[in-house]
């Protein structure tokens, strides 16, 4: 499980991050980057951890099936968490073929996006 400093919950970041970040799709999902951004809301001069959202839509499935997606991207991305720039926001977004991948699909497509994303590949 991503831990709870990890997650991103507010609208606003979710949109900060889809708007103004840099995108990277592959066949089962999008991920969007907003690399170091600075955490309004975090007290302190200390850098804010990285943090990371996921959409899952209807498109995916049914509800057991994007309930499943979801726990598997979050399971890859506690993984990979490290990965990032402090203060970082991240929005994985599920596209439709997610809900029929198997997990290594997931981790195949998570991870050629992060390389683009943090490798420097351009848009």
């Amino acid at each position: 499980m991503l831990p709870t400093e990890n997650r991103l919950r507010r609208r606003e970041d979710f949109a900060t991050a889809v708007r103004r970040g840099r995108r990277a799709g592959r066949p089962a999902l999008v991920v969007h980057l907003r690399s170091g951004a600075t955490d309004p809301h975090a007290p302190g001069e200390s850098a804010p951890p990285t943090r990371a959202g996921f959409v899952v839509s209807k498109a995916v499935g049914g509800a057991v099936v994007r309930t499943k997606v979801k726990r598997r991207l979050r399971h890859l991305m506690r993984d990979r968490i490290h990965l990032f720039p402090p203060g970082s926001l991240v929005v994985v977004r599920a596209l439709p073929g997610a809900g029929d991948a198997d997990h290594a699909q997931l981790a195949r497509d998570l991870d050629a996006a992060l390389e683009r994303l943090l490798g420097g590949g351009a848009r």
